[in-house]
């Protein structure tokens, strides 16, 4: 709940959940742990809990859960499709670890097709921003998103 009671929006769960998931992967990634023992850690100790800075924010904990299944279910398609957007001197192996978990996120949406292309790429350019203010990661998540939406939902940027 907020400070007012109320619960978030709809749309402020689903981004909640997708830094959630940005996040959750980043760990998988860094510690190398199992996709079930970091959603149980997100779900039971992160999401809407209370930490020393204060309660952190709810989220949809479904679609947290869904997008960390299919980037597991469908990681090797999704890498794939990220590495053919990516320059190719740049496979996703060098990319930055934090913008790989954004490319695999937000991936793992587009493989679905369960919201709209459009919605997810401005959600996760959105979430770059989050991570990288000052820099030029924006328009190179972008590009690369609009790339590989292009490649798994042919018809879905017309």
């Amino acid at each position: 709940m907020t400070e007012t009671g109320k619960r978030p929006d709809r749309r402020t769960l689903s981004s909640a959940a997708r830094l959630y998931a940005v996040q959750a992967l980043f760990q998988m990634e860094a510690a190398g742990q199992s996709a079930d023992r970091v959603t149980r850690e997100f779900q039971n100790f992160r999401i809407a809990a209370d930490d020393r800075d204060g309660p952190t924010a709810e989220a949809d904990e479904a679609l947290f859960a869904r997008i960390i299944d299919d980037v597991v279910m469908w990681q090797s398609r999704i890498d794939q499709a990220t590495d053919r957007a990516l320059v190719e001197r740049w496979p996703i192996g060098r990319i930055d670890p934090v913008l790989r978990a954004v490319f695999r996120a937000a991936g793992a949406e587009l493989v679905t097709g369960r919201a709209p292309s459009k919605v997810v790429i401005s959600e996760y350019v959105r979430l770059t921003q989050a991570f990288f203010p000052e820099g030029r990661e924006t328009k190179f998540v972008n590009a690369v998103l609009d790339h590989i939406a292009r490649e798994l939902q042919p018809d879905s940027l017309d």
